[in-house]
């Protein structure tokens, strides 16, 4: 019901224009907010068990950066690609930015949690600065801006739908439950028990580009929203897959939404885009969870 053009009920009953709308517009952009909310989270929910670290999510680790990149080599290569196209460069590239993420980590002396997440931000810092020099040599940074707003004001009906996607890697995810939660113990505890954890691993990598990918390409850069839902959730129920999924896809489409109806309602009939929003409010939560782990490592 919130926006620019004023619908209530009894209009949306009466009045054939404000149904059009509503259906054009209202629906498809809270589909796409519930949508992209949940593969967020779930990604970061992901992340976190694969790499046994509280503080990471696909843009503490480079991998929604790649996904940037990615979008802005199609781009360049084929400006006429259609949103497939670019969807699956967009994984692919998110894909590699992961593995060298998780390649830079075994290779690293790892004395604090805190070093994981800035590894993880300096190797997208770094791939962010490619990204803005190629699309200044290209003139596409107002294409690249448009990515990095995070917006979703311009979703309507025909332009959401490949988020649904994201159903079918929840369902994987709630099938993989078990053995992500295995994984999260380590990879000598999970091979003792007969876990392939190399693949497992790498599944989740997989699943986890595809996620970043889909939703980059459809909605842009969504910061901290897979750090701070499985870290409430984690915090209130422990460290369960299975019994976590459910909380955390709900969670992380009830902020996205809030976030959205602020930003809908505090300059309207302006609008401030989600990732601005969510960026406040994550960059608070990420500073008061670093705090308190500290806390607890003093105690």
């Amino acid at each position: 019901m919130t926006g620019g053009y004023d619908i209530t009920l009894s209009r949306l009953l009466e009045d054939p224009d404000a149904r059009e709308m509503f259906l054009i517009s209202r629906v498809p952009r809270t589909l796409a907010l519930v949508l992209a909310g949940i593969a967020m989270s779930v990604s970061g929910l992901i992340m976190q068990m694969v790499t046994q670290n509280r503080f990471v999510e696909p843009t503490t680790t480079g991998t929604a950066q790649w996904a940037g990149l990615g979008i802005l080599v199609t781009l360049i290569v084929t400006p006429g690609a259609t949103p497939l196209t670019r969807m699956i460069v967009a994984s692919f590239f998110a894909m590699i930015g992961s593995l060298v993420f998780l390649a830079v980590l075994r290779r690293v002396a790892l004395r604090s949690s805190l070093i994981v997440p800035l590894i993880g931000i300096m190797l997208g810092a770094v791939v962010s600065a490619v990204t803005v020099y190629l699309a200044a040599t290209f003139n596409l940074l107002q294409s690249m801006s448009a990515w990095r707003s995070g917006g979703f004001s311009g979703i309507v009906r025909g332009h959401y739908e490949p988020l649904w996607v994201v159903g079918i890697i929840t369902v994987v995810v709630f099938l993989l439950a078990d053995r992500l939660t295995v994984a999260g113990l380590g990879a000598d505890v999970a091979r003792n028990i007969g876990v392939n954890y190399e693949r497992v691993v790498l599944l989740a990598t997989v699943l986890v580009a595809v996620a970043t990918g889909v939703t980059s390409v459809v909605v842009g850069f969504l910061p901290f929203l897979g750090l701070i839902v499985p870290n409430i959730v984690s915090m209130l129920r422990g460290d369960n897959v299975r019994g976590n999924l459910p909380w955390v896809a709900a969670l992380g489409a009830a902020l996205i939404l809030a976030c959205d109806l602020v930003g809908r309602t505090v300059v309207a009939p302006m609008e401030i885009p989600v990732s601005v929003v969510l960026g406040a409010i994550g960059a608070a939560i990420f500073i008061a969870l670093v705090l308190r782990q500290r806390r607890h490592a003093r105690v």
